[in-house]
């Protein structure tokens, strides 16, 4: 218990370093965080069977040849692509802007830092140092956070590639 509450004071502590901006990025990353969560369970729970019921549906057609079997066909595997790509972008699109979150930190950081300049002087170096970490700490989270979740975001993009393609497999042309 002793380990959690020091835990959650380092927490407050790099929080309250970085500025406000830190809870932004912070959001961002936690929903980023969640939306892989959510497709990698989709991954490994729903599709496969999903992927089994299109599998049967196809196997019990009398009609697999004509033209009109290849467009239902295309239709099932368009609706699965569609259900394994669902939020991807809404993942992209949090892993592209945590940076950007970060940058907004370094200009706040730096206002920050100006504002203690016009009004204490540059002879108040402790004052100067809170705004340079307020103008670094953000940028570096808004990294570490676009690092982290551009590696899984690309994993979990090329497993969402080989469930397509496999279920593109288990349907043949006949």
């Amino acid at each position: 218990m002793i380990y959690l509450i020091e835990l959650w004071e380092s927490i407050r502590d790099f929080l309250s370093t970085g500025g406000d901006v830190l809870y932004v990025v912070m959001g961002a990353l936690f929903l980023m965080w969640v939306l892989m969560v959510e497709r990698y369970w989709f991954l490994t729970g729903v599709f496969p069977k999903l992927k089994k019921n299109i599998i049967e549906n196809w196997e019990k057609r009398q009609d697999t040849t004509s033209w009109y079997a290849h467009k239902i066909r295309d239709a099932w595997i368009s609706e699965a692509d569609n259900k394994l790509n669902a939020r991807i972008l809404l993942i992209k699109t949090c892993v592209a802007i945590c940076p950007l979150i970060g940058l907004l930190g370094t200009v706040t950081g730096m206002i920050a830092v100006f504002e203690v300049m016009a009004v204490q002087g540059t002879g108040n170096p402790r004052l100067m140092a809170s705004g340079i970490s307020m103008a670094t700490i953000p940028t570096m989270a808004g990294m570490v956070a676009a690092l982290s979740g551009m590696f899984f975001a690309t994993r979990l993009e090329a497993r969402v590639k080989r469930a397509k393609h496999k279920l593109i497999d288990s349907l043949p042309h006949h």
